[in-house]
């Protein structure tokens, strides 16, 4: 790279933008990618894999159409500002259909909650549990609205990069009573266990339990409320694919199968990448969408490291992992929504299991996903597509999963036969695991934690990696393991975050290395 001679504020043309390598492929990093083309850097982005989306890969086996991971949309203008960014209307691209309800909360004893972004039926659904709970649960939205208001509206899109930031942050901190746990919040306000489950388990959603993290994640309750819970037909894939297209458009690029070894590293400037292949691609500024502790520990010398050290890193408080079943039936199950939460008998002492103990139980709570409910295109016809989620601890547990693996998927095609999906076994026609194992092998998650680290008060916010490095100029970090979190919402306000520390290209100024 050479020191630039001309005047640093006016606009570059084409060839002589500044160049943004983006590592990884998933939300974050797309996003990234489109907002730092549309501030006129020189963009392209590098995935690992075969095919761009990361945890929003998609995978298509006999005529089913699976994806990976993230399903539920929750907050459409935060996509529709990257159409925007790009001059077009995702409207016109992309169809999100929103669902009613949300998603169904089925009890142990069989009794079940429609969660919805109705009022009044969410009243009346609170009320049937518990008649005098009325009050209470009017009282839970207001706070949690509040914590929307301060904590996701105000903070989110906003890098935490000094001390100065945090103490800004500290009123809002104040007024939310942060410090109280999302469980302790509901708690105060409603008092049967299960509206205490209803109100507290979207935690789990971003890697969090409900009885560790801030009450300030009951905003994810209002995001749901106030913006629906949607469907992108054809699958997540096709936001992947659509904002794909846009980066192409404008201009950037996509590699696949192009993993990032090292971030090379100059006067503690990042200053390109080097690939497994040998391979050494240079660049003004490099934006890591990959797991920020597996970033610093492996694709950063230890040298350059002061903060997050090799020590740190192990010192952290990780989130859960997922065991995902993917599978298809050759018949379909009318019977069963969109989302489904199956709950366990037990709660706290579950997610202690996790979370504290990281010991796998035998017992689960479960996520189950059909989206040929909403979307017939997503298996042959007159079938089903499926996948069912388990959180369980990340691989600090000591689990063998190439010996667990098959004897959890039984129990947990047991369960789902035995409740909600009678006669399962005689009706599957796929079927394919993703274990934590996978997740650190194939993510390349540290400990196979599938959100980073946990959404604790001491590990958000100016406590998370922050959006620009603390340690190293040039590389700034986006997606579910940095400010402000997982969750699509979370991840594409980190790429927003991102607009706050990552100047105009044409306000860029090269310097040699």
């Amino acid at each position: 790279m050479v020191t630039r001679t001309d005047n640093p504020h006016r606009p570059h043309t084409a060839s002589q933008a500044p160049v943004a390598l983006v590592i990884g492929s998933g939300f974050g990093g797309l996003a990234a990618a489109i907002r730092l083309s549309a501030k006129g850097w020189r963009v392209q982005v590098l995935e690992k894999m075969d095919q761009p989306g990361g945890r929003a890969r998609v995978m298509h086996v006999d005529g089913y159409t699976f994806d990976a991971g993230p399903t539920i949309v929750t907050v459409p203008f935060l996509l529709e500002e990257l159409w925007t960014l790009a001059g077009r209307q995702m409207v016109d691209e992309i169809e999100l259909r929103r669902l009613e309800p949300f998603y169904r909360i089925r009890f142990d004893d069989g009794d079940h909650f429609d969660y919805s972004g109705d009022a009044e039926k969410m009243r009346a659904e609170v009320l049937r549990i518990d008649p005098s709970a009325g009050p209470g649960y009017e009282a839970f939205v207001r706070e949690a609205d509040t914590c929307y208001e301060l904590g996701f509206a105000a903070l989110g899109a906003h890098a935490f990069d000094s001390l100065g930031d945090l103490l800004k942050a500290i009123p809002s901190m104040s007024k939310m009573k942060g410090w109280r746990t999302l469980h302790d919040l509901v708690a105060t306000h409603l008092k049967h266990p299960k509206l205490r489950q209803v109100m507290s388990l979207q935690s789990l959603l971003i890697g969090g339990n409900p009885f560790s993290v801030t009450c300030v994640y009951s905003l994810i309750s209002v995001l749901e409320r106030r913006h629906g819970v949607h469907w992108a037909m054809g699958g997540t894939g096709s936001l992947v694919n659509g904002l794909v297209q846009l980066i192409e458009d404008m201009g950037g690029k996509l590699r696949t199968g192009a993993q990032v070894h090292r971030i090379e590293i100059q006067n503690g400037k990042a200053c390109g990448v080097t690939l497994t292949n040998g391979e050494t691609i240079s660049a003004d500024i490099v934006v890591s969408n990959a797991d920020t502790a597996w970033t610093y520990q492996h694709l950063i010398e230890p040298q350059h490291r002061k903060k997050w050290t090799n020590a740190k890193i192990a010192r952290g408080k990780y989130s859960m992992s997922l065991f995902v079943w993917y599978f298809g039936t050759n018949k379909p199950y009318h019977d069963v929504p969109h989302h489904m939460m199956l709950l366990a008998p037990r709660y706290e002492a579950l997610m202690d299991d996790i979370f504290k103990k990281h010991h796998l139980a035998d017992d689960f709570c479960l996520y189950l996903h059909r989206p040929t409910a909403t979307d017939a295109s997503m298996a042959p016809a007159g079938c089903d597509a499926f996948y069912v989620l388990a959180p369980v601890p990340h691989l600090q547990s000591g689990t063998d999963w190439a010996a667990h693996a098959e004897p959890y998927r039984a129990a947990i095609a047991k369960r789902l036969e035995d409740t909600v999906l009678p006669h399962l076994q005689k009706h599957l026609t796929v079927s394919f695991m993703t274990t934590p194992q996978d997740f650190q092998d194939d993510l390349l998650s540290y400990k196979g934690a599938a959100f980073g680290l946990e959404p604790l008060l001491r590990q958000s916010a100016w406590f998370r990696p922050h959006n620009r490095s603390e340690d190293i100029d040039h590389l700034f970090m986006v997606g579910a393991s940095t400010h402000p979190g997982a969750g699509i919402p979370g991840v594409l306000m980190s790429a927003k975050a991102l607009d706050t520390v990552i100047p105009h290209a044409s306000r860029f100024k090269r310097t040699n290395p």
